[in-house]
């Protein structure tokens, strides 16, 4: 494990948790990741194999349970997760069906009440954050316009902007709760939400007053298959990038469907997710420009792939993660060859007069 630059492998737990040991319980998923080489893993809030977020929201003594119990199968909780919860912040009635069961389902049918239950989720989580002494946290902003996002049938003048008007009345006071809590609200960029692109963050992010705690969850998946330049994407955005999903994906067009994918299933899609390294996501150039700008955040494998069983994935995917981790260098590579500093000598170098 690296001490200084990007610290894993580290795992997100959600797509592997399921009712049939090891991954029934936050004790024995913990231990197989420690066991698939993680040092790391993320939780998703929502679960309560996991953990109970209302509780750790509470008590300090529960939270020290958990990052124990942790520790002693190996790994550490890098963030917790509030991704299906982030969801129903903000969700278009075209969906509000589809999400219900993001939500306990007392609240199914009640858009309303799901959606103020979403928010104080989001307010525990900000809590529990910072009792498990973590500085950053992922999730989703939701969407109100999504349905709208190709512009036809031509949208009515002030749309979209009343759409983000509307997502940040909703998302400042959660960001001044993570900024309270002195936790970085990342938002994973995301085809679904409304912040699904970097224009679309840009917005965002003015709406909330360019808020120091709008951060970015980076991966670089979701931004291949829109076909962004996902390494410039890190040139503009480096400063607000608080997380990253090591994810791997392929986008393969062809005479039928493209981008947006024919309504086919994922392994018939152009789009792909694909294990760690059986895509085309160029992470040799993603590790190096993040080590440049000075990420020191996680590097978390998000396993999601059409073809690779999860456990062969996750397996590779811890060696696939330490074998692009970057030890930053601590000097020059030529200051073997350079000389004490000496204004007088710089001077003299530079033909000017002794005293400046």
């Amino acid at each position: 494990m690296t001490t200084t630059g990007i610290r894993g492998p580290a795992i997100f737990l959600a797509q592997f948790l399921d009712d049939t040991p090891p991954f029934d319980s936050l004790d024995t998923i913990a231990r197989w990741a420690a066991s698939q080489g993680y040092n790391g893993v993320q939780i998703p809030s929502s679960d309560p194999r996991c953990m109970d977020l209302e509780l750790a929201a509470q008590s300090q003594t529960y939270c020290d349970e958990l990052k124990g119990r942790c520790a002693e199968a190996g790994v550490e909780i890098t963030e917790l997760s509030t991704h299906l919860q982030g969801q129903l912040v903000a969700v278009h009635p075209a969906c509000n069906e589809l999400f219900d069961n993001f939500a306990p389902a007392h609240l199914h049918g009640k858009p309303r009440e799901r959606t103020a239950w979403a928010i104080e989720q989001l307010h525990l989580a900000a809590k529990a954050s910072q009792r498990l002494g973590l500085t950053a946290h992922a999730t989703f902003s939701g969407a109100l316009l999504w349905p709208f996002f190709y512009p036809f049938p031509q949208r009515p003048e002030g749309l979209v902007e009343e759409g983000f008007a509307e997502l940040a009345r909703r998302w400042r006071p959660i960001l001044d709760a993570f900024d309270e809590a002195g936790v970085d609200l990342c938002f994973e960029i995301h085809p679904g939400e409304d912040l699904h692109d970097g224009a679309t963050f840009e917005r965002f992010l003015e709406a909330v007053d360019h808020h120091p705690r709008a951060n970015i969850l980076y991966d670089p998946s979701h931004l291949l298959l829109q076909q962004l330049d996902y390494l410039a994407f890190i040139d503009r955005y480096h400063e607000r990038i608080g997380m990253f999903h090591v994810k791997d994906a392929e986008f393969r067009p062809d005479a039928r469907s493209g981008v947006y994918g024919g309504y086919q299933g994922w392994i018939d899609r152009p789009g792909r997710f694909r294990s760690l390294g059986d895509g085309q996501v160029d992470f040799k150039s993603i590790f190096s420009k993040l080590t440049q700008y000075g990420y020191e955040g996680w590097a978390v494998l998000e396993w999601e792939c059409c073809l690779k069983d999860a456990a062969q994935g996750a397996e590779e995917g811890a060696r696939f993660i330490e074998e692009h981790l970057i030890r930053r260098a601590g000097r020059a590579f030529d200051d073997f060859a350079g000389a004490a500093p000496s204004l007088e000598r710089n001077r003299r170098i530079l033909g000017l007069p002794g005293d400046p």
